[in-house]
């Protein structure tokens, strides 16, 4: 659903909830601004039943009333839009906790704050005790690259997408036209899966391969069938060589680079800032290698060496 969208449906649930008597459409429509801007009454009426029936699937009973002069009104009334009374056991309500703490780092932090401090306040059980056991869990989501958010709203709303995509094994981006399903977080790096229209095939990319702005399309355009089960993390680990061939020496500084430390196995430290590691891998290290920046030195295999250095240049120049 598109952020101009939600709005408008809003601006109509408030309508309705507030009313004490039914609303007939021309009422609705000079209360609504989104409404006084359609271009013909055919336009309004297209978007207000369907804004109407988006409500009723929302769960919003919305009443339909003839009145004496035979206009047709519309009014939702509180007393059968209430929610039941929220209830939930002390383990309920430290999940939700957790899950809220998840997403500190991007855009749907304050939504969750918001959500966590209504449910306290609706009863939600908030003791030392609820937390106790979780204390030591700090959960987080690491959203960093500008990609997220609209790759989020797109998978959301439907929205054919369009970005610049660097692929691992070459040194310059390409355009991409995907359909995007989801979005799944692996290993502290993001990924969407989706339909490249290009490639008339699935697909999934890693978000910060993607170079520039991702630019959107009208909803309701997918050619694909989105399928009911997208396999991310198998593509994925694929990639990552979870069916290594070779094995790579690094240098890593000290305290830097923990999603590499967790691949090692071996590390030694050398003493004056950085440590030594022994990485398998397959296919896409060289990608990889090039997001830690400074902070990492390929010793060994010379070509993984060179085709590390070769994609930091090619980032210089962008």
């Amino acid at each position: 659903m598109a952020i101009a969208k939600a709005e408008r449906l809003m601006n109509l649930a408030l309508c309705l909830l507030g009313t004490r008597r039914p609303l007939s459409k021309r009422e609705l429509r000079g209360s609504i601004e989104a409404y006084l801007e359609a271009g013909s009454d055919d336009a309004f009426n297209r978007m207000f039943e369907r804004d109407k029936d988006d409500l009723r699937e929302l769960g919003l009973v919305i009443e339909t009333v003839e009145n004496l002069d035979g206009d047709t009104g519309y009014l939702a009334r509180r007393d059968s839009n209430r929610l039941p009374p929220i209830t939930l056991d002390a383990e309920e309500a430290a999940a939700l906790g957790l899950a809220a703490k998840v997403w500190q780092q991007a855009r749907l932090a304050g939504a969750a704050s918001g959500a966590l401090q209504k449910l306290r306040a609706a009863g939600m059980p908030e003791t030392e005790d609820t937390y106790e056991v979780h204390s030591a869990l700090e959960p987080r989501i690491p959203v960093h690259e500008a990609a997220f958010e609209p790759l989020m709203l797109a998978c959301r709303d439907r929205r054919p997408v369009t970005f610049d995509y660097r692929k691992a094994n070459a040194a310059r981006p390409e355009t991409r036209h995907v359909e995007p399903w989801t979005l799944e977080c692996w290993r502290g790096h993001w990924y969407l899966a989706g339909w490249d229209r290009d490639r008339r095939a699935e697909r999934v990319f890693r978000l910060s391969r993607i170079t520039g702005k991702v630019r959107s399309r009208a909803a309701g355009t997918f050619t694909a069938e989105v399928p009911d089960v997208v396999t991310v993390r198998e593509t994925v680990e694929s990639w990552a060589g979870e069916t290594a061939t070779r094995t790579a020496l690094i240098r890593l500084r000290t305290g830097a680079g923990y999603p590499l430390r967790s691949r090692a196995v071996s590390v030694r430290e050398l003493g004056n800032g950085w440590d030594e590691l022994e990485i398998p891998y397959g296919h896409g290290l060289d990608a990889w290698l090039v997001e830690f920046g400074p902070d990492v030195v390929v010793e060994e295999p010379a070509d993984l060496r060179a085709d590390v250095v070769e994609r930091l240049r090619a980032v210089a120049k962008d």
